[in-house]
């Protein structure tokens, strides 16, 4: 497969990202159907709106998306919402594909130090962020982010994004209900604690160093 360019790094006109496993290689954890419908048609309706809303801006289109959601106060008022919402479905969701394989594993190296430093331990890191995922009022995402040297966890509604401040996250879970209703119904917490089993420590281990690098 050819490298695709980075959502982040995408201008417009903006493109949905092929998944690098099949439908079903979540599963148990997360089923075939709700990993097609989520990536397929969710996913692909933020890239298509997202297109629709600056199709007639001219100068937004210039703009990759990161710098389109790091800087909405200059995105005109008629298109900021539609930028925000569906920029954000997009970078948050082409994150999460990436961040995700079969048999998950266990943090190691800079990332597992870092969570040990900041949290105590791994089951207490988990801890923290799966709360902060079942508080989450309605739809939205939990994130881990640095501040600074810190490892922090953020709770964000809808498909708002730490970019907003001008922060990339280092991973995140997706706690909108179609990422996990068809397996779980209502039961967040228990879509949050299965999560853990599929979460790639590799890929967040490099996005860890990529991010501490600049």
């Amino acid at each position: 497969m050819a490298d695709q360019i980075d959502a982040k790094d995408q201008r417009y006109p903006f493109e949905l990202p092929l998944l690098e496993y099949d439908f079903d290689a979540l599963a148990p954890v997360i089923d075939a159907k709700t990993m097609e419908l989520h990536h397929d048609k969710h996913h692909q309706a933020y890239v298509d709106n997202l297109n629709k809303a600056i199709v007639e801006h001219k100068d937004l289109q210039e703009k990759t998306l990161s710098e389109l959601l790091s800087d909405l106060d200059n995105v005109p008022e008629a298109a900021r919402g539609a930028v925000r919402n569906n920029g954000g479905g997009h970078i948050n969701h082409s994150m999460f594909w990436k961040l995700m394989k079969s048999g998950g594993g266990k943090p190691s190296g800079a990332i597992s130090d870092a969570i040990n430093r900041d949290f105590g331990s791994f089951d207490d890191f988990k801890t923290k962020f799966n709360e902060a995922g079942v508080k989450q009022f309605g739809s939205g995402w939990v994130f881990v982010y640095a501040d600074g040297d810190a490892l922090k966890i953020q709770s964000m509604p809808n498909q708002d994004t730490p970019l907003h401040k001008g922060v990339e996250p280092i991973f995140g879970n997706d706690v909108w209900e179609h990422a996990y209703y068809l397996t779980y119904n209502n039961r967040r917490p228990d879509y949050l604690k299965a999560w853990w089993d599929v979460v790639d420590w590799d890929a967040i281990a490099g996005r860890y160093e990529q991010l501490r690098g600049k």
